[in-house]
């Protein structure tokens, strides 16, 4: 299968520590790059763990905080400094396109290099983005601010052919792609070969779903319902619950039982509070309730 894969690149909360950014990630599927929200130093961690930035024609920003939005100016600079060609595009509230806008007048020209806003809705699912392999949604969370988070869900695979069929049958090559696609074959003598005794079952697909800054949802369980991978913001210990909810955000606790309840495969939680010097607190309390929990660490890559 093609790789798919998200690279922590921040997991602090606010405040960036000397181990950790703060929040930004880069989904690869197959190649094709990525960027969740853009936290202060971004473009320092995709040049230390190897990322080109230039590579990335897709950045999806869940909400107007400045540790998810302040390594943008930068990024965006460098991509043109770079040589950067063609559209990068960004999905965000609408408000990022006029503060941004009015930034970037006094930075660069851009003169082959074009960024194309695209508002986000903060009151319902919806789909953001699609390509033939991949679809990906933004779903409202709740903040303090409007915040989405985001789902990435790879495409139905063709089924794969019995090679060993396809040469004893002789069957064409145009037909071989609707035999992919589910299609019977009807034979030179007359006969239906029915598709399931050509075929085996595709890969399955895999998906991985984001959530950042927000109180506990229920309402997001049926979204990420069974997702192969979950990360979920996991600002304090469950000691400090009452602090959370005032400031609009989740305990690894809480985190770990919405995991569970989804029935997710794995979970990753971050966003961690720089009050913690090490956040095996914070993971041991979410494995109590859901064992596949892991930590967001800066540059550890994780396999969807």
């Amino acid at each position: 299968m093609p790789p798919f894969t998200v690279t922590i690149l921040g997991s602090s909360s606010a405040l960036p520590t000397l181990t950790r950014f703060p929040t930004s990630q880069v989904v690869n599927l197959n190649e094709r790059l990525y960027l969740i929200d853009c936290g202060e130093g971004t473009q320092v961690q995709l040049r230390r763990f190897g990322i080109k930035a230039g590579k990335i024609n897709h950045i999806f920003i869940s909400h107007l905080h400045g540790d998810h939005i302040f390594g943008l100016p930068g990024l965006i600079s460098t991509m043109a400094l770079g040589g950067k060609k063609g559209e990068l595009h960004i999905y965000s509230h609408s408000e990022l396109r006029m503060m941004m806008e009015q930034l970037m007048k006094f930075i660069n020209e851009f003169d082959d290099f074009k960024v194309v806003y695209h508002p986000l809705n903060f009151r319902t699912r919806a789909v953001i983005f699609e390509d033939s392999k991949l679809v990906i949604e933004s779903f409202p969370l709740k903040h303090r601010i409007p915040c989405c988070g985001f789902l990435f869900r790879e495409k139905k695979r063709e089924l794969h052919l019995r090679g060993d069929l396809m040469e004893y049958l002789k069957i064409p090559i145009k037909e071989r792609v609707a035999i992919k696609n589910g299609a019977d074959y009807l034979h030179s003598d007359g006969n239906i070969i029915p598709n399931a005794d050509l075929t085996f079952p595709p890969d399955p697909v895999r998906s991985y779903a984001f959530c950042t800054d927000t109180v506990p949802r229920k309402q997001i369980i049926p979204i990420i319902s069974k997702v192969d991978l979950l990360y979920h913001e996991a600002t304090f210990c469950d000691n400090l619950r009452d602090l959370a909810l005032k400031t609009y955000h989740t305990t690894s606790k809480q985190a770990a039982e919405l995991a569970a309840e989804a029935e997710v495969k794995k979970l990753i939680i971050g966003h961690f509070s720089s009050r913690y010097k090490s956040v095996s607190p914070l993971v041991d309390e979410a494995r109590s309730v859901f064992p596949d929990t892991f930590p967001a660490n800066d540059g550890e890559r994780f396999d969807v």
